[in-house]
């Protein structure tokens, strides 16, 4: 880890900023375990106690981390969707999502908090999805858009693929990001395009 930085004086606000930033460093260098208050107080260079005051508790960091990165990714999701439908093909958007609970490890964190108890952890990601599943359903103008179903399937692929992905792909001998590849296969059926002929050995990124 890191040498704890030199504290400086800062706002409210921007001790609590610099907290969450160095919780999200933790979150994808170490795992959902490594994000404890001793750890981020340690980073930014603050006490125990005033990490208390910021977030109450460890739970209370974690969530108000997911919350931030919920926040974050929101609007690339809205715009990645909205250029699928333009461009006829859901790869970008399969990417974004994939990527939001993989790569920058929202869904090992809300799963990680889930696990230790805290049952209300996904709230602020299944209230950014519902939201903007609502706000894409105003821009189709067919009643029987699947923007539902669609957002159901990719949500759950994606949360699996953070959680399995990589020992499933290992195990059964095809690339990392084959699942990427059927996520992008199943929205454009939904669409009622038909995805090109591949190989089960192609990821999304051999297309």
């Amino acid at each position: 880890m890191a040498n704890a930085t030199p504290r400086r004086r800062l706002s409210p606000a921007a001790s609590r900023d610099a907290a969450l930033e160095a919780a999200r460093a933790l979150l994808v260098e170490d795992g959902p375990q490594a994000v404890t208050l001793k750890a981020v107080a340690g980073r930014v260079g603050r006490t125990h106690a005033n990490l208390l005051h910021h977030f109450g508790s460890a739970d209370g960091l974690q969530r108000a981390l997911i919350e931030r990165m919920t926040a974050l990714v929101v609007a690339p999701i809205r715009d990645a969707a909205r250029r699928s439908r333009e461009r006829k093909d859901p790869a970008e958007l399969v990417d974004v999502v994939f990527d939001a609970f993989g790569a920058n490890g929202a869904g090992a964190l809300a799963t990680w908090m889930i696990l230790n108890g805290n049952q209300d952890a996904l709230d602020p990601i299944l209230t950014a999805v519902h939201d903007l599943v609502e706000d894409l359903s105003r821009d189709e103008h067919r009643p029987d858009a699947p923007i539902k179903d669609e957002t159901l399937q990719l949500v759950l692929a994606a949360l699996g693929d953070a959680l399995l992905g990589a020992p499933m792909a290992r195990a059964l001998g095809l690339p990392r990001d084959r699942a990427r590849g059927i996520a992008r296969e199943m929205l454009l059926r939904d669409r009622g395009v038909e995805p090109p002929v591949i190989s089960p050995q192609a990821g999304i990124h051999n297309l």
